[in-house]
C-alpha cells in the first residue's frame, strides 16, 4: 500500500485543536477507580482459575483450565500494556509497580517490553525502525522475503497459511526475549527483572508439576502458553499488519504516521474487553496515555478530524482485519512461490 503525502490540508498543524478538544472533555484524565475495579476482577479471575486448577487435580480436564488461564493471562497483559503507557495513574512509580507486577504474573520483562513497545509507537510500520516488523518467522516486506533462506524462506512462501499456527509460539517468544534482555543487561533494573522472572518460572513450574503428572503437566503448559500466544496475537496483529508500510526514506508528520498505519476494529463493549481496548488503535496511537475506557469516547472526535482533513480512517470488523492481514502475507510470499525474487 502507498501513502498519500500531499493532502489538501495540513492535519499536523491542526492536531493541537484536536488535542484541546480531547483535553476539554477530560479524556486524558486518569481513571484510577475504573482500573482498580478492573484489577480486582482480573485478580479474582486469576485466583479463581488457580483454585479450580487445585480442585480439579491430576486430570486431563486441566486442559480446559489451561485455556481459561490463557484468557486470564491475556487480560493481565493488557493491564501491563496500559501501565507501560502510564494510563492508570499520574505518577510513574505507581504505573511501574502495576506494570512490573503484571509482567511478573505472566512471565515477561516489563522494562524490555516497554522499550520495545515505545519504539513501535514512535515508528509504526516503519520498515527498519518498527521492532514489531522484525519477526524472523514472517516476512512483511518484499525485501524481508527475498532475504529469507532455508526453512525460513519456505515458511515465507506459505506464511498466510502458517500465520495462525505460528501464533501458538508467541508466548514462548515473549518469554525467551524477556530472559535474553535480562541476561544481556538490556534493562535498567536487572536484579529486579531477573528476580521477578525467576519467581514466575519456578513458581509456575513447581505448581504445575506438583499437581499434574509429567505428561499432563507438559500438555497443560503447551495448551496454556500456546493459547495465550494466540490470544495476544489475535489482539495485536489486526492493529497494523497489512496496513501501509513506511520505507526508510519516508518521513511523515505525527498525525499521518499514526493514523494511516493503524486500523480500528468495530464492536461493542465485549470487543473492547476482549481486545483490551486495542481495537481503538488509531485513538491509542494518537493519544497513547489516554485511559483505555476513554478511547471509545475519543473515537467520534478523531473520525471527524480525519474526515475534515481528508485522512483515511481505517476501521473494519475483526474477521475483516484478519483477512487483510492474511492477504498481505500471501501477497508478500507470492514471488517466492513463483520462484522469483521479490
Amino acid at each position: 500500500m502507498s501513502i498519500d503525502t500531499a493532502p489538501a490540508t495540513r492535519p499536523h498543524s491542526d492536531f493541537a485543536e484536536l488535542s484541546r478538544a480531547v483535553k476539554q472533555r477530560g479524556l486524558l484524565e486518569r481513571r484510577p477507580r475504573t482500573y482498580v475495579l478492573r484489577l480486582a476482577i482480573n485478580m479474582t479471575l486469576l485466583a479463581g482459575a488457580w483454585t479450580l486448577f487445585a480442585l480439579v487435580g491430576d486430570s486431563w480436564w486441566q486442559l480446559l483450565t489451561a485455556a481459561l488461564l490463557a484468557v486470564v493471562f491475556g487480560q493481565l497483559a493488557f493491564i501491563g500494556h496500559d501501565a507501560g503507557h502510564k494510563q492508570i495513574f499520574r505518577g510513574k512509580r505507581a504505573n511501574n509497580v502495576v506494570g512490573h507486577l503484571h509482567a511478573a504474573l505472566v512471565g515477561l520483562s516489563f522494562q524490555w517490553w516497554v522499550g520495545k513497545h515505545n519504539r513501535h509507537h514512535a515508528n509504526p510500520n516503519h520498515e527498519h525502525d518498527d521492532p514489531d516488523l522484525d519477526i524472523p518467522l514472517l516476512a512483511f516486506t518484499p525485501e524481508q522475503a527475498s532475504a529469507k533462506r532455508g526453512v525460513l524462506r519456505w515458511m515465507a512462501k506459505y506464511q498466510a497459511f502458517l500465520f495462525f499456527p505460528l501464533l501458538l509460539l508467541e508466548g514462548l517468544s515473549l518469554h525467551l526475549s524477556s530472559v535474553q534482555a535480562v541476561l544481556r543487561r538490556e534493562v535498567k533494573a536487572v536484579r529486579l527483572e531477573a528476580t521477578l522472572l525467576a519467581i514466575h518460572v519456578v513458581g509456575y513450574l513447581a505448581v504445575v508439576f506438583w499437581v499434574l503428572s509429567p505428561l499432563q503437566a507438559i500438555a497443560f503448559i503447551a495448551v496454556h502458553q500456546g493459547l495465550w500466544g494466540v490470544y495476544l496475537g489475535l489482539s495485536f496483529a489486526p492493529n497494523h499488519k497489512g496496513m501501509p508500510l513506511l520505507p526508510a526514506d519516508r518521513k511523515l508528520d505525527h498525525v499521518r504516521k499514526q493514523v494511516l498505519t493503524s486500523r480500528n476494529i468495530r464492536g461493542g463493549r465485549f470487543t473492547d474487553a476482549a481486545l483490551g481496548g486495542l481495537n481503538y488503535q488509531i485513538e491509542h496511537h494518537l493519544f497513547p496515555g489516554m485511559p483505555r475506557a476513554n478511547l471509545r469516547h475519543a473515537r467520534p472526535l478523531v473520525r471527524e478530524f480525519c474526515a475534515r482533513h481528508g485522512l483515511t480512517y481505517n476501521e473494519t470488523s475483526a474477521a475483516g482485519s484478519y483477512a487483510e492481514v492474511l492477504r498481505h502475507l500471501h501477497a508478500i510470499g507470492a514471488p517466492l512461490r513463483a520462484g522469483a525474487t521479490p
